[in-house]
């Protein structure tokens, strides 16, 4: 029978660096924070028309300053929330208490 022997550094040093390649391995890419439009057809998982759509409403965060429209993460998450049909119909009252945008 083997038998091995690890003092507890060494075992959570063996802990942390699996770990530590686990969370690189699996961890989704980081978004920009200001997304492109082949970006935004990425993490919508929608098609190049769908975009323009959504580029085109007035209520839609987008940025076109720069050139190219570029639609800012975190107005893009509140957007999301704001039209969530869901959120709108159930959850409107904890958002007005809680002091948070929905």
């Amino acid at each position: 029978m083997l038998k091995v022997e690890f003092d507890t550094d060494q075992l959570k040093s063996i802990i942390d660096a699996a770990v530590s390649k686990a969370m690189k391995q699996y961890t989704p890419n980081q978004l920009p924070p200001m997304m492109t439009k082949k970006q935004l057809m990425e993490f919508l998982g929608i098609g190049s028309t769908k975009a323009s759509e959504l580029l085109n409403r007035e209520d839609f965060p987008v940025i076109r300053e720069f050139g190219h429209p570029r639609v800012p993460l975190h107005a893009l998450m509140v957007w999301i929330n704001e039209h969530t049909e869901w959120i709108r119909d159930n959850a409107k009252d904890y958002w007005e208490r809680t002091g948070s945008v929905a």
